[in-house]
């Protein structure tokens, strides 16, 4: 009997966590569309446009795709000008590992002057790179620059913050390539809404930056 209300407890807590997968998901994504842009020349002009950052290389030596195509997009608005500055917002937890760093070194070599580029060294998460971008650099619109699922989620995380906020897709990678990515992408949506519920806030903010 026991093992009978254990297995029933268990089926119904994993029909509960699908549930919540599929309406996380759908609510980000459905509230979001209108404000995203796959086309450079439809994407309205803002000031700032921030790349949210990832690793260049992966585990195999090979270039991050997902880095590759942000990299370009931010790149391609910046040469539309369609923005001024471009913030890097990423993981700099140990002295090894530097996504802002490197994608302004590799934003630099495309010809992007380097007074036009500012870093966020503590954008550990999606939820800190729009709360800081806003509450350290002062900015209260800007285009979120990444592939489509993260602009999604991002943008969603910065409107709720206040922040008028519209995304510009990065070319995306293929599904093979990018299963994992798509799937920790589905909890990551209702980990948004629990971190509403927790009022969670960025593991670091600081000192007020100003993008001039």
């Amino acid at each position: 009997m026991l093992k009978k209300n254990t297995l029933r407890l268990a089926f119904r807590f994993f029909i509960f966590c699908c549930v919540a997968v599929i309406l996380c998901s759908y609510l980000i994504a459905e509230t979001t569309q209108e404000h995203l842009y796959s086309k450079v020349e439809n994407v309205p002009k803002h000031r700032v446009g921030v790349v949210l950052g990832t690793s260049k290389i992966l585990t195999n030596g090979n270039v991050n795709l997902y880095y590759k195509y942000r990299l370009n997009a931010a790149y391609e608005l910046y040469k539309a000008d369609k923005i001024e500055f471009i913030l890097i917002s990423g993981d700099n937890s140990t002295k090894t590992y530097d996504e802002p760093s490197t994608f302004k070194n590799d934003l630099i070599a495309l010809g992007v002057p380097e007074n036009k580029i500012y870093l966020d060294y503590a954008g550990f998460r999606t939820l800190d790179s729009m709360v800081r971008a806003k509450e350290i650099f002062g900015l209260t619109d800007f285009i979120v620059i990444s592939q489509k699922f993260h602009n999604e989620r991002a943008v969603y995380i910065a409107r709720a913050k206040g922040i008028n906020a519209i995304g510009y897709n990065a070319k995306n990678v293929s599904s093979r390539y990018g299963f994992k990515t798509n799937l920790r992408e589905k909890f990551a949506r209702v980990k948004v809404f629990l971190d509403f519920l927790l009022f969670k806030k960025p593991k670091f903010l600081g000192e007020k930056i100003e993008i001039k």
